[in-house]
Parts: structure tokens; C-alpha cells; sequence
């Protein structure tokens, strides 16, 4: 195992090994979550109940009824599942010191397949339904319900919804630009929008003066108020106000580039370490897209600094900005922060570019010697970006630091060097005081995935486990 330790002896803080109580902040965001949960449930509850309420299980009197029925609940649930999508993507506040914007991200590709097997079921079962009652075939019918206002946009929509989640399959959209990606992601939006009026006027079940409508109308209003306003207004005015400019350009290593960033008013910039926001630099070769960059630095009323891997053209452009660029954003999102923590002791892990939240965290966090263990990851030599600046927060703070570097084994799932996993480290073995830990730790999605597992099987509770994955 090619591990090395940089620190002193590790100091044992005067702290209770006892169980902790949750911080009020903590429960707070708890709460939050638990509440957002039920919510989603409730409001997929509602959207049935009021179907049934409205005479839809009294209306089932034969098979052509009840496959009508089952139909109409399937477009039901798959609609309220795409609004929820839509919430889970405004990158709303309140969600994301709940739960991360990333967590929200993972749950919104979760919920694209059931929401789109279920506008499939709803297509299909009507048009069988409507095929038992007029004795007509499956084709002429589609026929005649392409023939019906508004039902061709809703086609178009269910055929937009098709591409977007195919597109998102992980064997698709790992051949596809994440630049390509983005932008047939972005169809989602018109897909809701296009399907909209059949719901309206084909739609007996949202009928003019009915509750359901009102209910219908009012969460589509939501949904794409919080993409509005949280997606476009906010990060406009917060661009605005603080004005952001490329100050320069560092180059860390062949492939891994700082930039500083100037503006006004940074001293209110609410954003802490650990944190990123997604930023669009306003050049020639820059301006069409947008990435998200962690701040590799605690924000502070001088500047603010990100650091990137080049991984394909888009990030290989930024790498080259000139100095005075300017610099739109939205943001500060994630809650792999200080804010978060639950427990006595922090135990801090990062792989590659993923050093440069946990590098910020460091900075911003209140450490007391021996508080904290840290261990730095690589799969070789040239992944040691930003560790010198780790090993002196480290000294700083009297935490332990450790490096291990080395590939992982051919076809091994471990998230450790081939020379560590064959003498049986662990990560108990590597973090002494780790089920009394706030957990922190940043790399690569399989490397984080293989991390997330061992945490678990160790015994940390989900409060204490803290993920970001750079996908």
C-alpha cells in the first residue's frame, strides 16, 4: 500500500465518544427532507383521489371502462411525476439545503423512467379502451385520435420525453457531448408543454370548473415558476450584482487549471467551502455553455477561486479564458459543507479533481487538533493537484493527513490502490475515530459509489455521510 503519512502523531480532541445529538440546523434539514418526501407521495395521492372523488371508479362497468380508467391514472401519475422532475431541476434553495442539488439531481433521473412508462401505459390504454367501445381497430383509432384537437402535440410531446430519457441512458449519454446532452435535456420542457392542452380540452377528467383542473393548473404553475424564477431571474440578478471578471488564470498542471475570479460586492457573496456554482465564462468559445466548478477556495471579499480538469472541449475552452472575461452565474448550490455536520470528529477523503471542495471545506471549517483525518487519493503522481495547499491546512490545524496512491486492480470495484485492498485496509483501518465522524469525500461517481458502500457496511448513519461526485 503506498500510503504516506504527512503528519504528527494524531491528537484525540477532548470530546464525549458518546452518542451525539443532532444540531437543531441539522434535524432542521432533516425535517426539510422528510417533509419533501411526503410531499412528492401527497401530491401523487391527490391526483388519483381526485379522480376517484370525481366519479372515475363509478365509471368502470365493463373491460373498455376499466382499461380507460387504468389509463387515465397512468397519465395521471406519470404527469405529477414530470412536474416533480421539473421542481427537483429549479435548483430551489430550500431543496438544496435539504438534500444537495445533486441528490435532487439523482432522484429527478430516477423518476424519468417510471414517469415515462407511464404516459406510455396512458397512450396505449386509452387508445385500446377507446378501440373496445367504438369497435374499431388500434390503428384506425390512433388515426382518429390524431384527428382530435389537440391530440397530435400531445404525440409530439410523449415523443420528446422519448428522446430526452433515452438520451439519458448511461450507455447513450456517455457517447454524447455533455454540451449535446444538455440541450436535448432542455426538450423536456417543451415536452410538457405541447402535452398541456389535451389534458385541457381531450381531457374530460380536467373539464372546465373542476377541482382537478384548478389542481392541475396550479402545480404546472409552480413547476415552471420555480424553473423561472430560480433558474433564470435569480442568477441574473445575482450576476449582476456582483459582477464577476476573470482576475487570472493559474495552471496547476498539464491538465488541471485555477481561475480567479474578481467582482463587486463579494463580501456579501453568500457561498461557503465545499460548496459550487455553475458558471459561464462570455468568450468567443465559452459563452454557449455552462459547467459546474467547485470553489477550490473559501470564497472571501478579494476573489474567488475555481479549479477544473480539462476532460473534452468544453472545459479545455474555459482552461484558456483571458483575463477581464466576464462571468455569469447561478448558484451557490450543495451541502457538502461545514453547515452539515453532526458529530464530533471529521474524516475527510478525496480522488483527483475532487480535492478542491474538500481543499475549501478545509479552509472554512473550525477544526480543534486532531478533530480531523484526512486522505488524499491518486491513481498516480500527476493526481496530487492542490495537495501541498491540503498539507498546509492540515498543519494549520493539527489534523492527520495521509496520501494513498496507486491504480485499483483490473475489474476491482474497491475504491483503493490493488496494493492497499490486498492488505486489507479499510476504511476503519484508515480513520480511527470514523463512526463518530461527519464522513466527507469527493472523486469520481464509481470511485464515490465504491466509497458510499464501504461507509455504509461500516455502520455510518446516512446524517453523517457526506457525497459529491463529479460525473
Amino acid at each position: 500500500m503506498t500510503v504516506i503519512d504527512r503528519s504528527q502523531k494524531l491528537l484525540k480532541p477532548p470530546l464525549s465518544s458518546s452518542k451525539v445529538r443532532l444540531p437543531a440546523a441539522s434535524r432542521k434539514r432533516l425535517l426539510v427532507f422528510d417533509v419533501l418526501i411526503v410531499a412528492c407521495w401527497v401530491s401523487t395521492g391527490v391526483a388519483v383521489a381526485l379522480y376517484l372523488s370525481s366519479g372515475g371508479l363509478a365509471a368502470v362497468v365493463d373491460p373498455g371502462t376499466a382499461l380507460e380508467g387504468a389509463g387515465i391514472v397512468a397519465g395521471l401519475i406519470g404527469t405529477n411525476l414530470i412536474l416533480i422532475m421539473l421542481v427537483l431541476a429549479a435548483r430551489i434553495p430550500l431543496i438544496d439545503r435539504a438534500v444537495g442539488q445533486d441528490r435532487a439531481m439523482i432522484l429527478h433521473g430516477k423518476l424519468g423512467k417510471p414517469a415515462l412508462l407511464l404516459l406510455i401505459a396512458h397512450g396505449l390504454l386509452l387508445t385500446v379502451a377507446y378501440s373496445l367501445e367504438n369497435g374499431d381497430g388500434i390503428v384506425s383509432e390512433t388515426a382518429a385520435l390524431l384527428g382530435t384537437p389537440d391530440m397530435p402535440t400531445a404525440y409530439v410531446g410523449l415523443g420528446l420525453m422519448l428522446v430526452v430519457v433515452g438520451t439519458s441512458i448511461v450507455a447513450v449519454r456517455k457517447r454524447l457531448p455533455y454540451e449535446v446532452w444538455h440541450a436535448i435535456h432542455l426538450v423536456s420542457y417543451a415536452a410538457v408543454v405541447v402535452a398541456l392542452p389535451h389534458q385541457l380540452s381531450a381531457g374530460a377528467v380536467l373539464g372546465e370548473g373542476t377541482l382537478q383542473r384548478t389542481y392541475w393548473i396550479t402545480l404546472y404553475v409552480v413547476a415552471f415558476a420555480s424553473i423561472l424564477v430560480f433558474r433564470f431571474v435569480r442568477p441574473i440578478v445575482a450576476t449582476l450584482k456582483h459582477s464577476f471578471r476573470v482576475l487570472a488564470v493559474e495552471r496547476v498542471s498539464n491538465d488541471v487549471v485555477s481561475i480567479y475570479l474578481s467582482g463587486d460586492n463579494l463580501d456579501a457573496f453568500q457561498a461557503v467551502g465545499g460548496q459550487y456554482a455553475v458558471w459561464r465564462f462570455w468568450s468567443r468559445g465559452t459563452w454557449w455553455h455552462a459547467h459546474p466548478l467547485s470553489f477550490s477556495a473559501a470564497p472571501n471579499p478579494a476573489a474567488v477561486r475555481v479549479t477544473l480538469k480539462v476532460s473534452g472541449a468544453g472545459t479545455r475552452a474555459i482552461a484558456g479564458v483571458k483575463p477581464g472575461t466576464r462571468v455569469s452565474f447561478a448558484g451557490p448550490y450543495g451541502t457538502f459543507t461545514s453547515k452539515t455536520r453532526t458529530s464530533p470528529y471529521l474524516s475527510i477523503m478525496s480522488a483527483g479533481i475532487g480535492v478542491t471542495p474538500v481543499r475549501a471545506l478545509l479552509e472554512h471549517s473550525a477544526l480543534r487538533p486532531g478533530e480531523a483525518t484526512i486522505l488524499l487519493r491518486g491513481s498516480d503522481s500527476s493526481q496530487t493537484y492542490l495537495w501541498g495547499e491540503v498539507e498546509r491546512l492540515a498543519q494549520l490545524t493539527g489534523s492527520s493527513i495521509s496520501a494513498m496512491v496507486g491504480r485499483r486492480a483490473s475489474g476491482q470495484s474497491s475504491w483503493m490502490s490493488a496494493e492497499a485492498a490486498s492488505n486489507g485496509v479499510s476504511l476503519l483501518s484508515l480513520f480511527p475515530h470514523l463512526l463518530e465522524s461527519d464522513f466527507y469525500f469527493c472523486g469520481p461517481k464509481g470511485w464515490a459509489n465504491a466509497v458510499l458502500l464501504e461507509a455504509r457496511a461500516a455502520g455510518l448513519q446516512p446524517h453523517q455521510i457526506h457525497v459529491e461526485r463529479f460525473d
